[in-house]
């Protein structure tokens, strides 16, 4: 076997959690890893020592079938599992491996509050689904990587240790409200700069509406995606909703506190960082009936009242944060 395609092409959370499978393929199976994304999350694999090449597609995979028909692969690792993944696999006519990804039990647990998922992050999933391949997870987490071009220097807007704030979440009912972060700013002393896409400046200016202090910086649409990960990279410590910045920060290992809102981290995508120095901690609100309402999430609470936000310990979770970024946990 020397040439392998991953299918993978639905949000950066999914690309950054599919990194362990591309490295240990590569070097433990000494292959050339190709890996089928949308072009918007090229950038995320374009500096990535263990691939070979990405392809990419805007609107419709038939827009690359006949670049992957003539790169003859050997093997085809579906982790999307969709129609479009499978269009692929029989276009390439290839041996292939496809991925459970347990869409009935998560549909139990969102619709009925049965959880049948197995306890175990996505990640390890993947790996039992290439088993047969002889690859064996190598405990070293996920991979991310800055290109030069989107190396940041965060002195220009603070001095000294600082946190991160993410801002956004593909969903609304992911997404801290701004009740929520200023609540817990309140009891932050390090200065603090805010991430997010174009799509959260507003949200960054009314966090800062509430605040009249200099060290607190709102940083939504200024970076790239890259250039938001180098900032995260150099920070003390994370605190983030459940979206595609909570995997990068866990990709450099960065002390992260995590706050759950419609999703639930029995879903199995919660920071992957395998090892024994892991500082790491989630606050999700027990004991709410409508919880999960979603695998994915919506553009507003179903029930209106959003208590799985509302709800969370505002205090505690600062206090964390903080503790993590002083090293006293």
């Amino acid at each position: 076997m020397k040439k392998v395609l991953i299918i993978r092409f639905s949000s950066i959370g999914d690309i950054v959690l599919t990194t362990p499978i591309i490295r240990c393929l590569h070097q433990q199976l000494n292959v050339d890893v190709h890996v089928l994304t949308k072009s918007t999350f090229a950038t995320l694999l374009a500096t990535n020592p263990y691939v070979g090449k990405v392809h990419t597609f805007s609107t419709s995979v038939k827009q690359v079938l006949q670049t992957l028909k003539e790169e003859e692969f050997d093997l085809v690792i579906d982790l999307h599992k969709n129609v479009r993944s499978w269009k692929v696999r029989r276009a390439l006519k290839c041996r292939s491996i496809s991925f459970d990804k347990l869409n009935l039990q998560k549909w139990l647990l969102t619709r009925f509050k049965i959880d049948m998922l197995p306890q175990k992050h996505i990640v390890d999933r993947y790996f039992e689904a290439i088993r047969g391949l002889g690859v064996q997870n190598d405990g070293a987490g996920l991979d991310y990587f800055v290109s030069k071009e989107d190396q940041v220097d965060p002195q220009r807007w603070v001095k000294g240790p600082y946190l991160v704030v993410v801002l956004g979440a593909a969903h609304a009912t992911k997404q801290m409200p701004v009740d929520l972060l200023v609540s817990i700013l309140e009891h932050v002393e390090l200065p603090v700069l805010l991430l997010g896409g174009p799509g959260d400046i507003l949200l960054g200016q009314a966090v800062l509406e509430q605040f009249n202090r200099p060290n607190l910086i709102n940083l939504a649409g200024e970076l790239s995606l890259g250039g938001s990960a180098d900032i995260i990279r150099q920070a003390a410590g994370v605190l983030t909703p459940d979206t595609g910045m909570m995997h990068i920060s866990a990709a450099f290992r960065k002390p992260i506190v995590s706050v759950w809102g419609n999703t639930v981290p029995a879903f199995g995508m919660y920071p992957y960082m395998p090892g024994p120095e892991v500082r790491e901690k989630r606050f999700e609100v027990d004991g709410l009936s409508c919880r999960p309402c979603s695998k994915i999430g919506f553009d507003k609470c179903p029930k209106g009242h959003f208590q799985c936000m509302r709800r969370q310990p505002a205090a505690e979770i600062a206090q964390t944060l903080a503790d993590f970024a002083n090293n006293r946990i």
